[in-house]
């Protein structure tokens, strides 16, 4: 025998960048679209016990990624491996070679 009874949830209807305050969902006519920047830090760290979660909009997610980007490139300006992998730096889905 089914039983059912009517409950009330919450539901994620928007999520708003931490970064500029914009909504991700384009006012309601898709569902939410963003970027999470995720960090979760442990014993031995300074920030032991310290967790972030930083939610980003599309413009918002890639100006960070360009500026991580542009962070490696000075850190590996001078070494073997330079700048490789820059374009897909991140890229764990969609169009990646396949080696």
């Amino acid at each position: 025998m089914k039983v059912t009874s009517k409950q009330l949830v919450d539901v994620v209807t928007d999520v708003l960048c931490d970064v500029c305050g914009e909504s991700t969902s384009q006012d309601g006519q898709y569902s939410p679209q963003f970027g999470l920047l995720h960090a979760e830090w442990g014993y031995g760290s300074p920030h032991d016990g310290e967790s972030y979660q930083v939610h980003l909009c599309e413009g918002c997610f890639f100006t960070t990624l360009a500026s991580l980007k542009e962070q490696r490139r000075g850190n590996t300006t001078f070494s073997e491996k330079g700048a490789e992998l820059e374009e897909e730096f991140g890229l764990i889905e969609g169009h990646q070679e396949i080696l």
